[in-house]
């Protein structure tokens, strides 16, 4: 193991250094105009992460989005990550989660027709398309769009995992920093995500501490909220278990196709049900194959009361994948979740985001 270690740190850590430099010229020739950003005359809200991927980027967006939707005609734009389209695509009735992506699909199952949802590679250019489309926008939130300096952001929203701080990382490829965590310094409001239930003060000050935060930067703290059992399939269901009211000789297959599956799987195993994982990576697009495996392991499973449960973006893929098992249908379920803020944070979060939208140049009256 700890020879491993030092080959990895010999191999990879001169990569990771070379790449930190040259992010740092990257964003030094934004700072200095060498590089241009474009300024909007609305609000751009823009949640992202130092880190690759798990961080719970979408559940916040969707907090924003449901806090702001009465006072705001909302737009969220993202890439589409590893959508089977590219340009511009704006989200509709008939989309898929291959041709914008499942996060994207995701936030307008649930806020649309409230609000314009899009994807686009060139975050600019899907701004103006989608004001064309619905002039009326007067604010849009950028999913995953930190790194993406060529918009200038009103608020920008940084997110770092509780039990992965961005202050005990590397940058890519030794470990998992898209840039150094200097870079914090560009945000205006750091959100910690996915906090214990059981937080002591001294946690706090831990993160307060090691994050070395301006004056004028917000810190705030959330967890997930886990909500009861919903069936991806309700024309199939009958009936829908209760997580708490299972018992020991329950079995549990958990399908996961998410960055950082473990405060799911961790959540699960506070019920008495066995739990079976079977984990994917992020964003996995389930092949026939991938079905065969899963019917498998549930006739596997050691139980006649048994069903399996999987993420919220997960169920948008498995709900349209035309290789999922139809006699599984009714035995298959997800968990929705919802943002919570904790240590006053709830009523603060959202009024910071307007705050710091209000105190901008541009918004000024």
């Amino acid at each position: 193991m700890a020879r491993n270690k030092l080959l990895s740190m010999l191999l990879l850590y001169p990569i990771s250094k070379l790449y930190g430099i040259g992010m740092v010229v990257r964003n030094k020739m934004f700072d200095y105009g060498v590089l241009k950003q474009q300024e909007f005359d609305i609000p751009i809200v823009v949640v992202g992460n130092l880190a690759m991927g798990g961080t719970g980027k979408t559940p916040h967006v969707e907090y924003i989005v449901e806090s702001l939707l009465g006072k705001y005609n909302i737009g969220v734009l993202s890439r589409g990550y590893r959508r089977a389209t590219k340009g511009f695509v704006l989200a509709s009735p008939q989309s898929r989660p291959e041709d914008i992506g499942d996060e994207s699909y995701q936030i307008y199952r649930k806020f649309g027709p409230d609000i314009t949802v899009a994807v686009c590679e060139k975050r600019s250019e899907g701004i103006r398309q989608m004001r064309e489309i619905n002039p009326d926008l007067n604010m849009i939130i950028l999913d995953d769009a930190f790194q993406h300096r060529y918009v200038k952001p009103s608020v920008s929203v940084i997110l770092t995992e509780y039990n992965r701080p961005i202050f005990n990382d590397k940058i890519l490829p030794y470990g998992r920093l898209r840039e150094s965590a200097r870079a914090l310094n560009r945000a205006d409001i750091v959100v910690v995500t996915k906090c214990p239930i059981d937080m002591k003060p001294m946690h706090y000050r831990l993160f307060e501490e090691n994050l070395k935060l301006f004056p004028f930067q917000k810190l705030y703290f959330s967890r997930y909220n886990y909500g009861h059992l919903v069936p991806i399939f309700p024309e199939e269901t009958a009936d829908i278990p209760a997580l708490d009211c299972q018992k020991a000789d329950t079995a549990i297959l958990v399908i996961t196709g998410v960055a950082n599956p473990k405060p799911f799987v961790r959540f699960l195993r506070r019920h008495k049900a066995k739990v079976k994982l079977k984990r994917f990576t992020d964003h996995h697009n389930f092949t026939a194959s991938d079905m065969d495996d899963i019917t498998r392991l549930f006739d596997e499973l050691p139980s006649d009361n048994k069903f399996i449960v999987t993420t919220e973006k997960d169920a948008v893929r498995i709900l349209n994948n035309p290789y999922f098992p139809h006699r599984l249908k009714r035995s298959i379920f997800y968990v929705p979740i919802k943002v919570e803020f904790i240590d006053r944070g709830e009523t603060e979060f959202t009024a910071g985001i307007e705050k710091t939208i209000r105190d901008s140049r541009l918004f000024k009256s």
